[in-house]
């Protein structure tokens, strides 16, 4: 289905290394340097990809909802394990071929939404665009955080038979010291409050040092720690969608004409269309949580009314 714009939050910040970090480009072919050098970017400073970030933040929610569920969370590496397979979407399109194209839409959109996983109508799937997006995290001014010094580590490879260094297994490795900045953007568009909430859980793990990135976590590298300086939201809903979740188109189009209009003006009008969403942060995760249970109901009684059925 087309898409309309309803929302947009924008995260501005900071991620700092708390231990040395390595993200591995792989292992090098030059003859000199590192064994498995780190990601740099085009002018040689340290990189951090944003699928790296958005993926362990991933895993981490994916955690926390099979704990209360197996079906919140599917598992995205295996085919057979998605919310809804390649076979069940292909019986799904042979169920309304014969309908006209806009109803064949509507249909196929419907049942994706009401189908996927909690955690990929936010991150994404194979039949569903992701809502979230991080940029690729570069050095914060690195004229000033950054001198060009990597750090060399050296690893070696245990025989498990043997207990004892492989031969040929001595290795070295680059990391990134600790306390280098790098910059932080995330854009979500069209989230509903309650994926909004479900994100905020998730970063404030970051924010508490609670998930390491890249390799080497288990001697102590990749702590890092999220710093958000700014969260920029612009709603331009209107309130029926507070009553009626089936409310059509649920925009108010001044609202979007007001925001489209102060975006044309930024540079030459002081007024932003953004308000500050720090506020709003604790309201979506108590949204987060009362949709969690309010799912978890829905299967519960789901799997009682089958039992019932079945032993009737």
């Amino acid at each position: 289905m087309f898409e309309i714009f309803k929302n947009h939050l924008e995260i501005i910040g900071t991620l700092e290394t708390v231990t040395a970090l390595r993200i591995s480009a792989g292992r090098s072919t030059e003859p000199i340097g590192s064994d498995l050098p780190v990601i740099k970017d085009a002018l040689g400073r340290p990189l951090i990809p944003g699928s790296s970030l958005k993926g362990a933040l991933r895993s981490r929610l994916e955690s926390f909802l099979r704990g209360i569920h197996l079906d919140f969370a599917a598992n995205p590496a295996q085919e057979l394990e998605w919310s809804i397979t390649p076979d069940e979407m292909a019986n799904v399109k042979e169920g309304i071929k014969n309908l006209n194209p806009q109803e064949k839409e509507a249909k196929l959109h419907e049942y994706i939404i009401n189908n996927t996983d909690l955690v990929s109508s936010l991150f994404g799937s194979p039949w569903l665009a992701s809502k979230f997006q991080i940029r690729d995290l570069t050095v914060s001014e690195p004229e000033e955080n950054w001198f060009g010094q990597y750090q060399e580590r050296d690893g070696v490879a245990i025989d498990r038979d043997t207990e004892t260094a492989g031969d040929g297994k001595l290795y070295d490795f680059q990391v990134v010291p600790a306390g280098t900045p790098f910059i932080f953007h995330a854009v979500i568009e069209n989230a509903e409050e309650w994926e909004l909430g479900m994100l905020m859980i998730g970063l404030h793990q970051f924010q508490t040092e609670q998930i390491p990135l890249g390799g080497g976590r288990s001697r102590g590298l990749g702590v890092v720690k999220l710093i958000i300086e700014k969260m920029n939201w612009v709603d331009v809903r209107d309130e029926n969608y507070k009553q009626d979740k089936n409310y059509k188109p649920q925009t108010d189009p001044e609202k979007v004409k007001n925001y489209l209009k102060a975006l044309i003006d930024s540079n030459s009008n002081p007024t932003s269309p953004y308000i500050d969403a720090q506020p709003l942060k604790k309201a979506w995760a108590d949204t987060f949580i009362n949709h969690l249970s309010s799912e978890l109901h829905k299967r519960t009684n789901t799997t009682a009314t089958s039992s019932h059925q079945n032993h009737a």
